[in-house]
């Protein structure tokens, strides 16, 4: 599935038409494989994943080979929404009831761990990549804003963190006056960026610290041993380590990973510029994401467009009019856009996990993976690429911290698992259209 998601939606070699790729900083292609190399570390997949990883072997003096199926940045790393969120994906209160209050707190650290990684690498390589603080999260009912006051007083009291602010209603609707949103929470100590800025500005990083790149290199097959085959159709890589980078375009190159990570897609829209009428969406410049079951979250670009993603797919094709489904939920949140005119309409594939938790794993003995980051990727892939790095080098508390998380296997493979999905996905959506 994963190999024909990679050419089932895009052009070979060639970004979305995204507002990302037409505001990006341009970088020129890296070349193709070609012929026969070694390396020390040989790395799938051209995302934050594997860029970090890349960029901290390669500073840490490993020889590093990283092969792109496209052009780094491609997948969602290039597309998603640009939130850098605090903590994991699943929320403390259920870490505590998943793993206990223990390793609840080691994830949590890890999670500031991240956010903390991913501003210091902006900072120390300059990119550019419109960071600026704030995320909120919103309620669309009274009974849901308690819900998110109580979770930001239990961060407070039970981990320390003091960056939480309590929207009333009043305050919200001046964050945000949608008619939608009843009130939330805004947390400080996250942020919002221009992903594919930032992905490219990590792989500026990694070649300058002299990791190997090749772009439009998909690999097609993996000979496993103590020293890893990875070939593509110009070439071929032999390495001591391997890691999978690959996330929701994994496809058949490890069943193990496949079996809990499922691809699905996700949509995103750009208006024109809001000019003065960008107040009537924000009044402030933070993120925000709201309480659906399937998330809607939004923005406004540098230059004032609402960059807002809703809706959720499954299987190969992204539908035929992007548009015409993110348009849906944004103007049930903004019934006034309901005229504007929208320039950029992209999709983007992710992979999920049964507990929307990453899944890093060693598959053998010179051989890991981290994928799954479930929507909570800016920071939690960024942070996977550092631990699989330090692990090679024999520093594996952390990896093995994120490892340790239970990772169950999607119910009935890769033949059910969509149409499961699927099925749960419209209960909840009808619970968020009736209130329950």
């Amino acid at each position: 599935m994963g190999l024909n998601l990679l050419h089932s939606n895009d052009r070979k070699g060639k970004y979305p038409n995204s507002w990302y790729a037409a505001t990006a900083t341009s970088l020129a292609p890296f070349p193709a494989l070609s012929g026969n190399h070694r390396a020390d570390v040989c790395i799938i997949g051209g995302g934050f994943t594997g860029l970090s990883a890349a960029l901290h072997l390669a500073e840490a003096g490993l020889s590093v080979i990283l092969l792109e199926a496209h052009r780094v940045g491609f997948g969602a790393s290039g597309r998603n929404g640009g939130q850098l969120g605090s903590g994991q994906r699943m929320d403390q209160e259920g870490l505590e009831g998943f793993v206990g209050r223990e390793e609840a707190q080691k994830l949590w650290h890890m999670g500031e761990e991240a956010k903390d990684l991913v501003k210091s690498l902006i900072a120390k390589h300059e990119i550019n990549c419109h960071l600026r603080p704030g995320v909120a999260w919103t309620a669309s009912s009274t009974r849901d804003c308690g819900h998110l006051h109580d979770y930001g007083h239990h961060l407070r009291d039970h981990y320390g963190y003091d960056q939480i602010e309590f929207l009333t209603p009043e305050a919200c609707h001046q964050m945000c006056p949608s008619p939608d949103y009843k009130g939330g929470i805004l947390d400080h100590g996250a942020a919002h960026l221009h992903p594919l800025n930032l992905s490219l500005g990590l792989a500026r990083a990694a070649a300058k610290a002299g990791a190997a790149l090749y772009e439009e290199s998909e690999v097609l097959e993996i000979d496993e041993g103590s020293e890893v085959r990875v070939k593509t159709a110009g070439g071929e890589v032999r390495a001591e380590h391997l890691i999978l980078a690959c996330n929701g375009y994994l496809g058949g190159l490890n069943r193990q990973v496949a079996a809990r990570v499922m691809p699905i897609n996700n949509f995103v829209v750009a208006t024109e510029p809001l000019g003065k009428e960008a107040h009537r969406v924000l009044g402030r410049d933070v993120a925000v994401a709201d309480g659906k079951f399937v998330v809607n979250y939004f923005r406004l670009s540098h230059d004032k467009r609402l960059l807002f993603g809703g809706g959720e797919s499954y299987g190969y094709r992204f539908p035929v009019d992007i548009e015409a489904v993110v348009r849906k939920p944004m103007t049930q949140i903004f019934p006034h856009l309901k005229d504007v005119r929208v320039d950029y309409a992209w999709g983007g594939t992710l992979g999920i996990t049964m507990k929307r938790m990453p899944y890093l794993a060693r598959l053998g003995r010179n051989v890991l993976s981290a994928s799954g980051y479930s929507g909570h990727g800016v920071g939690t892939a960024v942070h996977a690429g550092q631990l699989m790095a330090l692990a090679i080098q024999g520093q594996a508390e952390g990896f093995d911290t994120m490892a340790r998380v239970p990772a169950p296997s999607f119910p009935g493979g890769p033949s059910m698992r969509s149409p499961l999905l699927a099925l749960a996905m419209t209960w909840f959506a009808l619970r968020d259209r009736i209130g329950i």
